[in-house]
């Protein structure tokens, strides 16, 4: 299968178990569950989340929860099912959040993944992103994180910081 036979698409709260289960098995592995079914449907929800799936017919092959601030947004969770890696479905589901990003006038994305997740830095190193710091026991006091991000245009300046006396 190729990327574009795959179908980008909204999630909808009947997506949430599904997607929920992929974080359990793929994201949260040996972690505690945090993005429960419950979690998970909350965020499809909310108005400032864009939750994505990529889909094969009815079957759910990846994900991607975004959460949009002012200026900023957070890549919350990313998933690809394993043997539908490699073919270029989370690249296409992240290159329609990042230009719902620009459209939304977001400056940078950020995210965190686990420090020992070789693939995925190398994955999002791809996509643009760059490494801003490591930070130990984020995950559970167990696991060190890795936080990048990538800058879609520059910042506007703090109008209160031109003042002059």
């Amino acid at each position: 299968m190729v990327a574009r036979a795959v179908t980008l698409r909204l999630a909808g709260a009947h997506d949430a178990p599904v997607m929920a289960l992929m974080s359990r098995d793929l994201i949260e592995a040996g972690l505690a569950w945090r993005y429960s079914p419950r979690r998970v449907a909350a965020l499809i929800a909310e108005d400032e989340t864009a939750a994505l799936v990529a889909c094969d017919g009815a079957e759910v092959l990846g994900f991607a929860v975004m959460q949009f601030g002012d200026e900023r947004a957070h890549l919350s969770l990313l998933c690809v099912l394993p043997a539908h890696q490699r073919r270029g479905i989370g690249r296409r589901v992240l290159e329609w959040l990042f230009e719902s990003a620009r459209v939304a006038g977001i400056a940078s994305i950020h995210l965190e993944l686990r420090a020992d997740n070789e693939p995925g830095r190398l994955f999002y190193r791809a996509l643009g992103f760059n490494e801003t710091n490591l930070v130990p026991g984020y995950y559970e006091g167990r696991f060190a994180a890795r936080r990048m991000v990538r800058t879609l245009r520059p910042t506007e300046p703090d109008p209160q910081s031109h003042r002059t006396s």
